[in-house]
Order: C-alpha cells, then structure tokens, then sequence
C-alpha cells in the first residue's frame, strides 16, 4: 500500500532555476519526525537537515551559468535500535540555463554527489546525476515544463521524467511552482509579508554503508508533504517558515551488489527480487522549519 501512496505522488506531483520571476539563492530547512515500523511497535526519531546554495552567473543575455551546492544529513536508526546512522549527501550542481528563441528555454546541470554514512571516501560513495528541463513561457504569469533526471545509484538507475508549471495570478497573491515530482510550493499571500501554502519534496537515492567495515547500502524513497505559515524580512529577501506535515519517507537495507537495474519513478522496470534487511518504516506526522534568502529576478 505504501509503495502504491509513493508511485501515485510520484506520478502527479521544483527547481529553482524556472521560469518564474525569483531565485531561491539559499536554503536551510530542518524536519523531525518519528517514524515506526510497519512489523512492531518499535520507532526511531529522524533528523533530516538540507541546506541548499546557488550562484546564477549570467554570461550574456541567452545564457546563465548555474552553480550551487546542496548538503543533506539524515539522522536515524536503520534497525530501530539506539545504534544510530548519519546519512550524508554532498552535491555540486554545475550547468547552463540557455533561452533558445520563441520564448523556450532549457536548463542542464551536471550533478555528481557523494552520499554515504561518510565513514571513509570511497568509489561505492560516489554517483553521477544530470538533469535537462526544458521551459516554455507563455506570459508573464505563467509557463509549463518538462524534462527528465536520471542518477547512478547503489541499486542501479533511476530515471524520473519531470513535468512542471509556474502560475502567478494577476494580483500576484496566488502563485504555483513546481517541477514533479521533485518539488512543489503553492503560496498564497495573506499580507505583504504573511502567507501561507503547502510544500512538497521527494526524493529517490541511495547512501553507502562503510561504518565498522559493513558492505551494505542503504535506499531511501522519500515524500514530505507540508503546510507551511511564513513571513518575509527585508522586503521578502529573507523568508522564515514553520511547517507540519507528513513524513513517508522509507529506508530499505540491502546488501552491497544487490541491484535491480534500472529503476523508474518508483517503479523497477526488471522487477525487484533483492533480500531486504531491515523493516519498512511506516508514515509519520512531521514538524520542520526553512530559512530562505531569495532575489528578484
């Protein structure tokens, strides 16, 4: 059932670099939950820490070097025992934004990341991402996206096509943003600094296993859908948000050398015939809390 709620959101449900009229150039964001297991009454608390970093460099009027970097540190028992694991990624983002004429553009980065438990620096850390987004903008107000990205992983490849609107009304109160299934904000302004909305991430990678020399990896299938009340500092640049929400994010142990191919959305094209070591995790309420430094464009 789970696996079905997680395919489904991955089917209908953003990236920063789009065509609306703002860049996110950092974000800090911490969520907390505790998540059980689906076999017992055993839980463990999970700390998820995310900070995110772009620099956009314009090299004329048609293109935009985007360089960033993006760093996330879970924190969690795989086992549901007090032995408690860091899960750590570190990524680059390197790539161009290029407007092609008759209101298209496309969006290419290169995204090579560690992730790990970060026990030691190894090859088995190491994967290789890339992501191509291609916009049309409409009007002013809006315009529709679509693309796809792909990721070497502990299990194999993931591929996730993407497909994406950003909607601004003519009042500027209401606005949509989002690239699906990664992320999502729905923003609605109550005042000029006080709104409110709801927020959606996902995610699918897998971290490596080196701690006390173990040859396991670990992959995680994450959805945390939010509501959020936020209020804007300094003409809206600085921007702080309280959210609750819920958490069904999953963390399945397995063998290092057990993979299934190719793997799209959430879905194994090969099917899916490894030996799962731990529990699945069950669903749990969420409270979390960003900080967001943005720019007009």
């Amino acid at each position: 059932m789970k696996k079905a709620i997680i395919a489904l959101v991955f089917i209908i449900s953003g990236s920063n670099m789009n065509a609306q009229d703002y860049i996110d150039l950092v974000k800090v964001s911490y969520n907390s939950a505790t998540l059980g297991n689906l076999e017992n009454d055993q839980e463990t608390t999970v700390g998820n820490t995310l900070a995110e970093v772009y620099f956009p460099v314009p090299i004329n009027d048609k293109a935009v070097v985007i360089a960033g970097f993006t760093y996330e540190n879970t924190r969690l028992g795989l086992t549901f025992t007090d032995n408690r694991t860091n899960l750590i990624m570190t990524r680059l983002n390197l790539g161009l934004k290029i407007k092609h004429g008759n209101n298209w553009s496309g969006t290419y980065v290169a995204l090579p990341k560690f992730a790990s438990d970060f026990d030691g620096i190894g090859g088995e850390d190491f994967q290789m991402g890339g992501l191509a987004l291609f916009e049309k903008k409409y009007k002013a107000k809006y315009g529709l996206k679509f693309g796809a990205y792909m990721s070497s992983e502990n299990f194999g490849t993931t591929l996730t096509p993407l497909v994406g609107v950003w909607y601004k009304s003519s009042n500027s109160k209401f606005y949509i943003n989002a690239t699906l299934p990664i992320r999502a904000d729905v923003n609605y302004s109550l005042t000029e600094y006080l709104s409110v909305g709801a927020n959606l991430l996902t995610s699918v990678k897998s971290y490596n296993l080196a701690q006390n020399q173990s040859l396991f990896y670990t992959q995680e299938e994450s959805i945390r859908f939010a509501l959020f009340t936020s209020y804007g500092f300094f003409d809206n640049n600085l921007i702080l948000r309280g959210k609750v929400g819920l958490d069904t994010t999953d963390y399945g142990v397995y063998n290092e050398g057990d993979t299934i191919g190719l793997q799209v959305l959430t879905f194994q094209v090969g099917g899916d015939d490894r030996n799962r070591l731990n529990a699945e995790f069950d669903s749990s309420l969420f409270l979390g809390v960003d900080l967001i430094f943005r720019a007009a464009l």
